[in-house]
């Protein structure tokens, strides 16, 4: 089975910084693209940042320049390094990634962590 699960959520006050992880564990052949969302209350989840095993990035308007998203394909993790937080970015946000494991039968599908809160305080 695969599991993602998520860290280094918490309580900043704006301006200050906060960096999340989300490590892939499992019988993991390969991971395609990960990615961070979030959800406010009240609101549709949306794409915060994405990465392709690659290393392309794609990052949501509000978050470019303050947020940055890498990876470390040795250890299955995915990292959302992120800046001059603001009130705004407070949210539960979500580690996803499209997961290929398996050995004698491959599955692949997408994979979502159990959230991690941030809040920003002004």
């Amino acid at each position: 089975q695969v599991q993602l699960v998520e860290s280094g959520g918490g309580l900043v006050q704006a301006g200050e910084s906060l960096r999340l992880s989300c490590a892939a564990s499992g019988n993991i052949f390969s991971i395609n693209t990960m990615g961070w969302y979030r959800q406010a209350p009240g609101k549709e989840r949306e794409l915060v940042a994405d990465i392709t095993n690659g290393g392309r990035t794609n990052y949501a308007d509000s978050v470019k320049g303050r947020f940055t998203i890498s990876r470390d394909n040795a250890k299955n993790t995915v990292y959302l390094q992120m800046n001059s937080l603001k009130p705004e970015d407070t949210a539960v946000y979500y580690c996803n990634a499209y997961i290929f494991w398996g050995s004698a039968i491959m599955t692949h599908r997408s994979y979502w962590g159990q959230g991690t809160q941030v809040t920003v305080s002004s």
